[in-house]
């Protein structure tokens, strides 16, 4: 088993620095096993609030720079996620190189639950894309270090009806603030992605009255929530010029770019996916500028972080999902300021954010 951890003065001499998502990480971690072929990285961006939570993602990546850029992009974001929702955590992910269906075993979480537990609870990890409450259990074998495990170990299970719940919550916001009501009924909504927080997602909307559009790679999947939900299927990435009112992205991030955001119809954007804006500044500003109302993406999915976050302080399921419940007022307010100030939402829910670590920061001096 080999590690090898860049601090931040390493990482101002490494090519690490070069790479477009660094934004004074405190850490990155690479982590190589032979024995069970593991191939992760940890990154630990701000400890400013607590200790690093973020989930591991496990990815078939095309390269090692394309998966260190995208824990980069993970573990930034946790930070400010963490920072809105008002938890005492910091911002940290991790990501394991390889095909989640075919390559992940025990042997393998066991061995990555290892390289967790020699940051000393600097990193807590969770359940992300790829990965299962069965992953954090067997994890939990060798570290203290992880939530999201199962009830009957103590934890909190699956996160993503939570984080479903959330982003339904700022759905509605985001509706009440550009429809003037926040009523999902009759409502065409395209959910792009449709995994277990998707689903979610679909399954309130669903109830509402709303009409779902469906969309991912996993057909079988598709035909299954289409019977389940009755939701209509459109196969493809030819999607954003679909007449809807709402795009709910709950894939992988950076669906919001030149080009989509030049086809868009939907006059919302509310979705569980992370890092949404290819360019934050860019794209933030051309939504804005084309009247589509953007729910930050940090902000509305931190339902899991909510519920994971129970664990450590000791919640109740009904105070999470009150937790939870409140990011519909929060969606809310930063629409106000985002007009108030005449600056994007995504600035707006950063700047409040930043302005809670930097408001620690002062105070642990």
């Amino acid at each position: 088993m080999r590690v090898k951890t860049i601090d931040s003065k390493e990482l101002k001499a490494s090519p690490v620095f070069g790479q477009l998502s660094f934004d004074n990480h405190e850490q990155i971690v690479f982590c190589n096993d032979e024995d069970t072929g593991l191939k992760a990285i940890i990154g630990i961006h701000n400890t400013t609030l607590g200790p690093a939570l973020g989930g591991t993602r496990m990815w078939q990546y095309n390269s090692e720079w394309e998966a260190l850029n995208d824990v980069l992009r993970l573990s930034r974001g946790m930070t400010f996620k963490s920072a809105i929702t008002g938890v005492n955590l910091g911002g940290g992910k991790a990501v394991i190189i390889g095909d989640a269906k075919t390559q992940k075993n025990d042997k393998l979480m066991r061995r990555f639950g290892e390289f967790v537990h020699s940051l000393s609870g600097k990193y807590i990890t969770a359940e992300d894309v790829g990965m299962a409450t069965h992953d954090m259990d067997v994890i939990k074998e060798v570290t203290p270090h992880v939530v999201g495990v199962s009830e009957s170990l103590g934890g909190s299970g699956n996160p993503s009806p939570l984080t479903g719940y959330g982003v339904y919550m700022g759905m509605k916001a985001a509706t009440k603030y550009k429809f003037g009501t926040d009523s999902l009924e009759g409502k065409k909504v395209l959910v792009q992605g449709v995994g277990n927080v998707g689903e979610a997602v679909v399954k309130h909307i669903t109830e509402e009255g709303g009409h779902v559009i469906i969309n991912d790679i996993n057909e079988e999947r598709l035909e299954e929530l289409s019977k389940k939900y009755g939701a209509k299927i459109v196969l493809g990435s030819d999607i954003y010029g679909l007449d809807i009112d709402i795009y709910s992205p709950c894939a992988l991030g950076a669906t919001v770019n030149d080009k989509t955001i030049a086809q868009l119809k939907a006059k919302v954007i509310a979705g569980s996916a992370n890092n949404q804006l290819e360019d934050e500044v860019k794209h933030g500003q051309m939504l804005r500028e084309k009247g589509i109302a953007y729910a930050p993406d940090f902000l509305i999915n931190a339902g899991g972080i909510i519920n994971v976050y129970a664990e450590l302080v000791g919640y109740t399921k009904e105070e999470s999902k009150k937790r939870a419940e409140n990011i519909y007022n929060t969606t809310l307010d930063i629409f106000n300021l985002s007009e108030k100030e005449d600056i994007t939402t995504h600035k707006a829910a950063f700047n409040i954010a930043q302005n809670i670590i930097d408001t620690r920061k002062r105070e642990n001096k």
